[in-house]
């Protein structure tokens, strides 16, 4: 990875078989450069319907396209049996931004206004004013971290 990498602000979900899912993603996205992992915190389902998720934010460096990095978090969604639209999310992870300094990032405007699902797991990672908020969901307690996945 040279200076010039990206970073990406990464979030994930999973309200189907969540262990599993996130211990093959945090693998994966550790894989494609320098990843960096939020606790995962218990969050409800937006719309009331599903089961609760689980949620973290990954602050990743690589030096993949943002194109080239969606392709790769859209085929982790299918490889986990992801299946649209649903209520049963086996994996869900967004591209929230992008830029070369934590000062100075492109949010995904797709992804605007953010949720609190969203918002909780990257601030953690990002102190961002637009992440800020007062409201707080329990922490996951599980051994998905850097150490223990490699």
């Amino acid at each position: 990875m040279n200076d010039t990498a990206t970073i990406f602000a990464l979030a994930l979900a999973s309200n189907q078989n969540p262990e599993q899912h996130f211990k093959t993603a945090f693998q994966q996205l550790s894989k494609l450069g320098k990843a960096e992992f939020s606790s995962i915190y218990l969050i409800p389902c937006r719309d009331g319907v599903g089961a609760d998720y689980w949620n973290a934010a990954c602050l990743l460096r690589c030096d993949q396209s943002v194109s080239a990095l969606s392709s790769v978090l859209k085929h982790m969604e299918a490889d986990s049996g992801r299946v649209r639209p649903s209520h049963q999310i086996s994996l869900d992870i967004d591209l929230i931004a992008w830029g070369t300094d934590l000062t100075d990032m492109q949010l995904n405007p797709k992804k605007l206004p953010l949720a609190l699902d969203v918002k909780i797991p990257l601030y953690e990672l990002w102190h961002h004013a637009e992440f800020k908020t007062e409201v707080s969901f329990p922490q996951v307690q599980v051994a998905l971290s850097n150490s223990t996945l490699g």
